[in-house]
C-alpha cells in the first residue's frame, strides 16, 4: 500500500535540520509500508533541488510559500499529480493543509499535527492569533488526524469533532545507558537542553540555581541551545554571581545530548509550555530523572517516581523540587528511571501505529 507523505518540514541544504521529526517518522512508517514523500518548499528553505533521495525516502519538491495564495494555489494544482498511484495520503504540519483546502485528495487522508499554537496560542503574533480559530478550521478536513499527546489532541478534537483523532508519540529511541554517577564530590550536575527562548524560561533557570546556591547546594547547570536570549541569560547569571556555575554549552547533536545526559544527576526543564517535550523524554530514556514546568504533555509519560512536575514559574518552587526528586531518586539506577518508558516511543512502535492508522484508512476506503 503505497503512502505518499506532503509535509512543509523537511531538510535541505539550505536548512538542514529542518523537519528532523518528519524524517524520524517518515523512515518508522517506511519499515511497514512503502512510501514516497512530497515537500512542499518554503522559499526561505528552497535549496533548488526537485527530486532526490533523503535517508533512502524518494522525495519530490514542490515550491510552496504559505504566506501566498497564488503559490499555495500552484502548489494545488502540482500535488494531483505528485499524488498518483497513491493508496492514502500522509500529510504532516498545519501549514501542508493549505493546499488540500482547495484540492482535497482523492484516497484516505491521515494528517499528523504538532503545532504549539493550538495549545499555546499566546505564542502567536496577535494578527496570527485573531485568525487562529478560522485557519484551526482546517484541522477537520482530513479523514483522520493524529497529535504527538492528549494535551495536543484534545484541541484537535474540539475542531474535528466526530472525525477520529488518535495520539501517537514522538520517537525516542532506547540508547545504551550510562550508570549514575557516585556523586562523591558533592557536588548537584542539572542538564538542560532547549532553545534559549522565553517559552523555555532560561532565565528561571538561572534563577533557580542562585536560589540552590543560597541554600548552600553546590549546583550547576549545562544549557545544550542557542536562541535569542543567550545574551540575557548569560548577563543574569553574571548580575546573580553564579556565572560560575553555568555552562552555555550552544547547541550539540544527539550524540552529545546523550553525553551530557550520562554526566548529569536530573534534568531541568523549566518550560512555561510543551506538547510532548521530547528532551525531557530523552533524559528519561537515558536514566535519569526530571523537573518540569506542568503545562504541556510531559505530564502523561513523568512517573512521580522519577519526576516532578511544578505548575509556577518561580525559582524558589523550582529548587524545592529539584532538591526532592534529587533526595528520592539518588538510589535509582538509569535502568529502573528508563524503565518507566520503555520502549513505547521508540521507532518500531511509533511506525507500526502510523502504519495501523494508514492501513485502516485504505481498508475502509476499499
Amino acid at each position: 500500500m503505497t503512502t505518499t507523505l506532503v509535509t512543509t518540514w523537511f531538510p535541505t541544504a539550505t536548512e538542514p535540520s529542518r523537519g528532523a521529526f518528519v524524517v524520524r517518522d517518515a523512515l518508522s512508517i517506511a519499515e511497514h509500508l512503502p512510501i514516497r514523500l512530497v515537500h512542499l518548499v518554503p522559499p526561505a528553505d528552497d535549496d533548488g533541488t526537485r527530486r532526490l533521495v533523503h535517508a533512502d525516502i524518494d522525495v519530490l519538491r514542490i515550491p510552496m510559500d504559505p504566506r501566498s495564495p497564488l503559490s499555495v494555489l500552484r502548489a494545488a494544482r502540482a500535488l494531483g499529480p505528485a499524488l498518483e498511484g497513491s493508496e492514502a495520503v500522509h500529510t504532516m504540519a498545519f501549514s501542508t493543509l493549505l493546499p488540500f483546502a482547495l484540492r482535497r485528495p482523492r484516497v484516505p487522508w491521515l494528517h499528523t499535527e504538532h503545532w504549539s499554537a493550538l495549545t499555546t496560542p499566546a505564542t502567536l503574533p496577535a494578527p496570527a492569533r485573531a485568525a487562529l480559530p478560522v485557519l484551526s478550521r482546517l484541522l477537520a478536513l482530513p479523514d483522520r488526524a493524529t497529535a504527538v499527546c492528549e494535551y495536543l489532541a484534545a484541541p484537535l478534537r474540539a475542531v474535528r469533532g466526530a472525525r477520529p483523532t488518535d495520539v501517537v508519540p514522538c520517537i525516542v529511541d532506547p540508547g545504551s545507558l550510562v550508570p549514575r554517577r557516585d556523586r562523591s564530590d558533592g557536588a548537584l550536575r542539572l542538564v538542560s537542553t532547549g532553545g534559549l527562548i522565553d517559552r523555555k524560561d532560561p532565565l528561571v533557570a538561572v534563577r533557580t540555581l542562585a536560589a540552590l546556591e543560597r541554600r548552600g547546594v553546590d549546583a550547576h547547570l549545562t544549557w545544550l541551545g542557542e536562541g535569542p536570549l543567550r545574551e540575557q541569560t548569560a548577563a543574569l547569571a553574571r548580575e546573580l554571581g553564579v556565572e560560575d556555575r553555568l555552562d552555555l554549552a550552544g547547541t550539540a547533536d544527539p550524540a552529545g545530548v546523550r553525553e551530557a545526559l550520562g554526566a548529569a544527576d536530573l534534568f531541568f526543564g523549566p518550560t512555561k509550555a510543551d506538547n510532548f517535550f521530547v528532551s525531557a523524554a530523552e533524559a528519561l530514556v537515558a536514566g535519569r530523572p526530571v523537573v518540569l514546568g506542568a503545562t504541556g504533555g510531559q505530564g502523561e509519560y513523568t512517573r512521580p517516581e522519577v519526576g516532578a512536575l511544578v505548575d509556577v514559574q518561580d525559582p524558589e518552587a523550582y529548587a524545592e523540587a529539584i532538591l526532592d526528586v534529587d533526595a528520592r531518586t539518588r538510589e535509582l539506577g538509569s535502568e529502573e528511571i528508563a524503565a518507566t518508558i520503555g520502549d513505547r516511543f521508540s521507532t518500531p512502535v511509533v511506525g507500526a501505529a502510523y502504519a495501523g492508522l494508514l492501513t485502516t484508512l485504505a481498508g475502509g476506503a476499499r
